[in-house]
């Protein structure tokens, strides 16, 4: 670590505290409620001029440097948790039946407040450094409602940072790519109808919309490779289907819901995707002589990270841990990451840190009952930060 690794290693205990305080009271995006109170607080207890608020639940903190200068840079955490219910049985978890930081964000936040205290204490750069807290990142648009808000407007960036734990990879190491990052994509849910009808005495008479689903769900895995080019990449997965009751097994149902995601690097797949799913939906109907309502939400952009800006997250991370224990080549992933929105409006980039992988090869990945964010990755997290504000804010010759 940089020389200013004691100092942030004295953090560490507090901020471990807070993550697992965190972790214990999750909150869906744009309820961020006690989680925002919470950053608000720390920020206050430690002198750091912050703002409450901003886009519903965001907080924004503002530190400036003690050197002349009058750049200014940004970093992002999100605070929100998921809609699962956890399994890991750890003494500080979820106290919200149906609610899980499955995904790091208490984490997230933890280090941004840790770098937001360590940075307050050695004010040693040139410039501005904006500590943004972000509500809604899982789909819920907290990236978008914060710049409805005049984020950019507000607390000026020059270029924007974020920073997302990722299990599989060592702890102590980084990852990070130019260019397009992580994937664009959305939900979709297809409600078919009909009648109803016995399914044991007169089928012939009623619209099996059960038949409607099963051509419909092999349809959609014919999009990808029949429609789209070999070389662009593209995912559509189906996560639910529902219809009729256990209880009723006999009784065809009126109405049946397929709904599911899909992802999407390059702009023209994403009119591709659009289009076949609800062509494909509307044909089967009329086919089969049901009802179809469609309704697709696209909650994320491609993120694209920028050259120059990957170039500082690169020198950050190599400058914490050594060149060797960072990928700057990593292949992109088709997760969705609300961040790609404010990259969009700003130069940036966004970078993997490694949540660690067990003895044996395995690891809880995110979104899943048993993950946990690693309390190990904390300091480490907090100093690419202030590695991120030395790059860029170190007063020039």
């Amino acid at each position: 670590m940089t020389d200013s690794s004691d100092a942030i290693r004295a953090l560490v205990p507090e901020l471990v505290a807070i993550r697992r305080d965190i972790h214990a009271h999750p909150e869906l995006g744009l309820e961020e409620h006690r989680t925002a109170a919470l950053v608000a607080a720390k920020l206050a207890e430690w002198g750091i001029e912050h703002t409450t608020g901003v886009g519903g639940t965001g907080v924004v903190a503002t530190i400036r440097g003690k050197l002349p200068g009058q750049r200014s840079i940004g970093l992002r955490a999100d605070m929100d948790a998921l809609a699962l219910t956890e399994t890991t049985g750890l003494p500080y978890a979820s106290t919200s039946e149906g609610r899980m930081h499955a995904c790091g964000h208490d984490g997230h936040t933890t280090m941004l407040l840790g770098a937001a205290r360590h940075l307050s204490q050695h004010r040693d750069f040139s410039g501005t450094v904006q500590l943004i807290f972000q509500p809604a990142e899982e789909g819920r648009g907290g990236a978008a409602a914060m710049l409805a808000d005049g984020l950019f407007e507000r607390f000026p960036c020059d270029a924007v940072y974020g920073l997302h734990n990722m299990p599989g990879i060592p702890t102590g190491h980084f990852a990070i790519c130019k260019g397009g990052f992580m994937a664009g994509g959305c939900s979709f849910r297809v409600r078919f109808t009909g009648t109803g009808g016995h399914g044991g005495n007169a089928p012939h008479l009623s619209t099996d919309l059960s038949i409607v689903q099963a051509h419909f769900v092999l349809g959609l895995q014919s999009v990808v490779g029949r429609n789209i080019s070999a070389f662009d990449t593209a995912v559509i997965s189906v996560g639910h289907i529902g219809g009729g009751s256990i209880e009723a097994c006999n009784v065809m149902p009126a109405e049946l819901v397929v709904a599911g995601t899909a992802r999407y690097f390059n702009p023209p797949v994403k009119h591709i995707i659009d289009r076949r799913i609800r062509e494909l939906a509307a044909s089967l109907a009329s086919l089969h002589g049901a009802g179809v309502t469609v309704e697709i939400d696209w909650v994320a952009e491609p993120l694209i990270n920028h050259a120059e800006q990957t170039d500082v997250a690169v020198a950050a991370a190599a400058g914490l841990v050594g060149a060797e224990a960072v990928n700057p080549n990593t292949k992109p992933v088709t997760g969705g990451e609300d961040f790609a929105f404010m990259l969009a409006a700003k130069p940036g980039a966004f970078i993997f840190l490694g949540n660690g992988i067990n003895a044996d090869g395995s690891f809880h990945g995110v979104h899943t009952p048993l993950y946990d964010f690693n309390d190990d990755i904390i300091p480490l997290g907090v100093a690419y930060w202030a590695g991120i504000v030395e790059q860029e804010l170190a007063l020039k010759a």
